[in-house]
């Protein structure tokens, strides 16, 4: 019995979870900055193999609270079939308080509204997408495969079920090129949405991927760490939120950030304004320690 196929990938958030990988790989898998499953094809795995894992993790970690159902897109495999896993999850920990998963657009556009409500009611509480950018250029660049518009139908299919929506954009996504664009359109489709969460990571080129090759190409060009701060902070001051956690804490990033939307964005703009004068208290993260 595997535990895992292939590399596995989480939120940050998720680190103390149980990561229980019910699908393999992406059922997109088309984006063009993205080296996560490429080594991968998508399936579902078995219930019987999936009970099995459990099991295993049931005599480990008796007591776990939290698990997080990968791989990149879990809430594309079948309603029912969630639905067992979750049975089985809740029979197997007691302690279970919380239950997460990747969603793509496609999958929250397919199911139905008694679906997702059903999937909430279960079980599922709280669903990370990656929006990446608003701006349907650079979406269309980085074939995402969906519009801004037809994620945040998906994210409003979400909310209306009930469920957390934690949402990730990719600063630097647009390049040198639409730079201000990938920020003014995230920030209005992220205001559109208005997720529970937001978190931003920063690109980074990975061999062997589409967009890795336009840069060596010079059809892409990559923001500077200067660059990046300005776009965040473009994004930040145009974004229109009430109560959304914010966070920049992933590996990518050069400047980790934290705070509630909108309460706390002169805060965190004032943080980046020390940053690019370089009077902050903290050093921007240097290139050989950021991570994917």
């Amino acid at each position: 019995m595997k535990i895992y196929i292939g590399n596995i990938f989480r939120p940050p958030s998720e680190a103390n979870s149980i990561i229980l990988q019910v699908t393999v790989g992406c059922s997109h898998n088309k984006c063009t900055f993205c080296g996560m499953y490429k080594d991968k094809v998508f399936q579902i795995r078995p219930l019987k193999e999936v009970k099995e894992i459990i099991n295993f993790f049931k005599l480990n970690y008796p007591f776990a609270e939290k698990v997080f159902l990968a791989d990149g897109d879990a809430l594309s495999a079948p309603t029912e079939y969630l639905i067992e896993v979750i049975k089985m999850l809740k029979n197997s920990f007691p302690r279970l308080k919380k239950i997460s998963s990747y969603a793509g657009p496609k999958s929250l556009l397919i199911k139905n509204a008694e679906e997702l409500r059903a999937l909430r009611e279960h079980g599922i509480s709280l669903l990370y997408l990656g929006l990446e950018s608003g701006s349907d250029t650079v979406l269309k660049k980085v074939q995402k495969g969906f519009t801004a518009e037809e994620i945040i139908h998906a994210c409003q299919k979400a909310k209306e079920a009930n469920f957390e929506l934690s949402l990730t954009v990719i600063s630097g996504l647009g390049g040198k090129e639409l730079w201000q664009e990938h920020a003014l359109s995230s920030a209005e489709v992220v205001s559109k949405i208005s997720p529970h969460f937001l978190a931003t990571l920063t690109l980074m080129l990975v061999p062997g991927t589409k967009l890795f090759k336009e840069a060596e190409e010079n059809r892409f060009q990559l923001l500077s760490s200067q660059e990046i701060l300005q776009e965040l902070k473009l994004f930040l001051q145009n974004l229109n939120l009430s109560n959304t956690v914010f966070r920049s804490n992933h590996a990518s990033n050069y400047l980790p950030l934290k705070g509630i939307l909108n309460q706390d964005r002169a805060k965190l703009i004032k943080i980046i304004d020390e940053a690019l004068e370089e009077k902050g208290i903290w050093p921007l993260r240097p290139e050989y320690l950021r991570r994917l």
